[in-house]
Formats: C-alpha cells, sequence, structure tokens
C-alpha cells in the first residue's frame, strides 16, 4: 500500500489532458491499488490519476457498493438531471450547487483491459461524470452554480457521536 499526495486546485496537472491506457502493466496496476488506497484514506468515493500527478485515463470509484475500476472511460448516454452539493478530494474542504445528469452509461475497459459498460444513477452519476471531467482536465468547480461554500463535516461527525 501506497499512498499519493493528492494534488489541488492550482496545481498544472490537474488542467491536463490524460492520455489513453494503452496495457495494463504492472506499474498500472500498482497505480490502480494506490489510488483506491489513498481514496479510501481521505474518504473520497472516486479518485482520478490526474489527481494523483499521472495524466493516464483511470479512475477507481466506490460509491459503498465495491471498487469499481474504469480504463479509457467514455460516457455514451446519460438522461435525467440531478442537482446537489459536490466536492472533490482536490479542492479540500469546500463543495459547490453542481447539475448533473441523474443516469449515465460509461464504455470503458477494466482492469483486465476487457471493454465493459458501467451504468449509475444519482451518487454513481454524479461520481462517473466527475471523475471523467479529470480526465479531460475540468474540475467541478467550472460548473458550480453560485458560489463555493465551506463543506465541513466535523460538526456533523462530533453530533453522531454523542
Amino acid at each position: 500500500m501506497a499512498l499519493r499526495e493528492i494534488r489541488v486546485e492550482g496545481d498544472p496537472v490537474l488542467n491536463k489532458v490524460s492520455r489513453p491506457v494503452k496495457e495494463m502493466t504492472g506499474r498500472m496496476r500498482e497505480l490502480v491499488i494506490d489510488m483506491l488506497d489513498t481514496m479510501y484514506e481521505a474518504n473520497g468515493v472516486g479518485l482520478a490519476a490526474p489527481q494523483v500527478g499521472v495524466l493516464r485515463q483511470l479512475v477507481v470509484i466506490d460509491v459503498g457498493e465495491g471498487p469499481v475500476v474504469l480504463v479509457n472511460p467514455e460516457i455514451i448516454e446519460t438522461s435525467g438531471e440531478q442537482t446537489g452539493d459536490e466536492g472533490c478530494l482536490s479542492v479540500p474542504g469546500m463543495a459547490g450547487q453542481v447539475t448533473r445528469p441523474n443516469y449515465v452509461k460509461v464504455r470503458c475497459q477494466n482492469i483486465e483491459m476487457e471493454t465493459v459498460e458501467i451504468e449509475g444513477t444519482e451518487l454513481m452519476a454524479r461520481a462517473l461524470c466527475h471523475e471523467i471531467d479529470h480526465l479531460s482536465g475540468h474540475l467541478y468547480t467550472e460548473l458550480v452554480e453560485g458560489e463555493l461554500h465551506s463543506a465541513s463535516y466535523e460538526e456533523e461527525d462530533e453530533e453522531a457521536e454523542e
């Protein structure tokens, strides 16, 4: 297990376009494991390779149903609409209202480089769109409706412990 440094807004790597993954090498598999470990350690639900400084089309997501690895993902279908608070590990402590599709279908390769389709609604749809945006050099802050606001969950956690 190796935790990677999460790049934060202002780091130029976050605004660059990622290159496709041509083959799943040992180094790529290690990157997937490191990304999952880093995402879980930071209490995130998704992480894209550029967020750890690697310009490859690779995303990991876990919305509570187990980890999903997407290699070279492409959104092929969307429908519906949802608006809600969105945050990002690369914009720590902040959140903002973003409208996304409520249903998303993605074509990608899995870790074995087999072509698969992944569908998601609600949080999974939001995570798919958010993480795939990272691969094109875009942050959710470009889509925020209104102002960013503080997203501190510490007070809520303390209340839950009482």
